[in-house]
């Protein structure tokens, strides 16, 4: 276990920082899960509705550093796609 001030600072700092960043990767997980469901279940309405939903969760993962970028970006990108070939399908 940390000794020193600065140590035991970085220790509650860390532990603060995992539990922001685990809730967020928590809500991008549960908010890509859900819209992907309600594809498959042909909701196509409903999954109209969460896209904004799904950009916002993304986007802020990016923002945090959950996320690359370039990786929002590609699921962002593949969630659209995927609405899209369903709703012709």
């Amino acid at each position: 276990m940390a000794q020193h001030k600065s140590a035991l600072k970085r220790a509650r700092q860390t532990i603060k920082r995992n539990a922001r960043n685990r809730a967020l990767r928590s809500t991008f997980r549960t908010a890509l899960k859900k819209f992907r469901a309600q594809i498959e279940a042909k909701e196509f309405d409903e999954a109209e509705k969460e896209l904004p939903l799904v950009h916002k969760a993304i986007d802020k993962a990016v923002t945090k550093g959950i996320i690359h970028r370039n990786a929002g970006s590609r699921h962002k990108s593949r969630m659209v796609l995927a609405l899209r070939r369903a709703q012709a399908a």
